[in-house]
């Protein structure tokens, strides 16, 4: 077995940086979104997401994997949002196994309050801090990273046998 490849004191920094970094302005965003608009930073996204999609319809299990979660996670916000009356699930016209959210008219008024402190938060937190040069290497470098994670990382678990596809 071969010594592993601890970090230097270099890589730490960028390691433990980015984790702190992106906790914090993870807790200052969520922060933002349950006092603007009474939502978890999950929900948040699910309208974000199903409202990127409108006016057409959302799968559930391609709006997990877009949010890197799991399909009974999600499927439980997506439940707490439908009854808040802020997106509505319906049956695909494709395929009857396959669940889909649509935005209501309700949750786009509640996104569109919303949105503008999660973008000062966003800014705030990380955006304006940087500079031109920096904001295209950073996200050049979470390019890099997405891209190598998205195709070595599963995002679903495997369906046990007789499950439907959803």
């Amino acid at each position: 077995m071969s010594e592993p490849r601890w970090l230097n004191e270099r890589e730490m920094r960028a390691w433990s940086g980015f984790l702190e970094t992106s906790a914090l302005v993870h807790r200052l965003v969520e922060r933002q979104v349950r006092e603007d608009g009474g939502l978890t930073l999950v929900q948040y996204e699910i309208l974000h997401w199903t409202n990127e999609s409108a006016p057409e319809q959302r799968c559930i299990t391609e709006l997990a994997e877009l949010m890197i979660t799991s399909r009974s996670g999600l499927s439980y916000q997506v439940a707490q949002l439908e009854k808040a009356g802020l997106i509505r699930r319906e049956t695909s016209a494709d395929d009857e196994r396959r669940a889909m959210v649509v935005i209501t008219e309700e949750g786009r008024r509640l996104l569109e309050r919303t949105a503008p402190g999660h973008l000062e938060m966003v800014r705030g937190g990380l955006i304006d801090l940087l500079t031109d040069e920096q904001i295209t290497q950073l996200a050049d470098m979470m390019d890099t990273a997405r891209t190598h994670l998205r195709a070595v990382v599963p995002l679903q678990p495997p369906r046990r046998r007789g499950s439907s596809a959803r």
